[in-house]
């Protein structure tokens, strides 16, 4: 959404930070604490191959923060917290929007809310933004990229990225959202992609063409 808090920022890359790497760990311990969800994710991110360096960095500092964080799906607890959003591919491409107050042209998601997991707050989300009857893969919610970024107000989003599907309609969201959104083919979407919405876009492309779920 483009005003609500929930909304997701431009991403600035994170640099790579020896206190981040310092806090990784050995991988032992499952980070799960009472949030069942934390082990969900952490089963998820440990899971996931990244597709380069960037990524790569990312992981390691996600999983490094699952571990040191409380309450890493609230945005209030630490500067430092898990985001959600969405990778939406369909008949023509890709669907981005342009965020109002930062004029980019973002992937769909924000901010986490009490007691949803990332998959419903990715879902959630990209219903709002785009005003679709957007959908998990046929199999499940399908983590396709990480990214760890700089964000307003210098919070820092550990960014899920999900592959959703969108039928063959033209996108509708609502008065309070950025009306700006529109399908994109992968070319003209990765042309006005940053560094960090390409690599996304780039997963996202390779697990659509493998997959056959609509």
């Amino acid at each position: 959404m483009a005003h609500r808090r929930g909304a997701m920022t431009a991403p600035d890359p994170v640099p790579p930070s020896r206190r981040w790497l310092s806090v990784v760990g050995d991988g032992d311990d499952d980070g799960s604490g009472a949030d069942p969800r934390v082990a969900e994710v952490i089963g998820a991110v440990r899971a996931h191959w990244p597709a380069d360096a960037r990524e790569e960095l990312s992981r390691t500092i996600i999983l490094g923060e699952l571990d040191r964080l409380d309450r890493p799906f609230d945005e209030d607890a630490d500067l430092i917290h898990v985001t959600a959003s969405a990778i939406v591919v369909g008949p023509h491409g890709v669907i981005l929007h342009r965020h109002r107050r930062l004029h980019r042209w973002l992937q769909p998601g924000g901010h986490i809310d009490a007691g949803e997991t990332p998959p419903e707050a990715a879902l959630r989300e990209c219903v709002e933004e785009t005003g679709l009857p957007v959908a998990h893969t046929a199999g499940g919610p399908t983590l396709a990229h990480l990214d760890v970024h700089t964000a307003a107000r210098d919070h820092v989003h550990l960014d899920l990225r999900y592959l959703m599907w969108a039928p063959d309609l033209a996108p509708a969201p609502g008065p309070e959202e950025s009306q700006e959104v529109a399908w994109f083919d992968w070319d003209a979407a990765l042309a006005i992609a940053d560094d960090a919405l390409a690599g996304g876009l780039a997963s996202a492309r390779r697990l659509a063409h493998q997959r056959e779920d609509p």
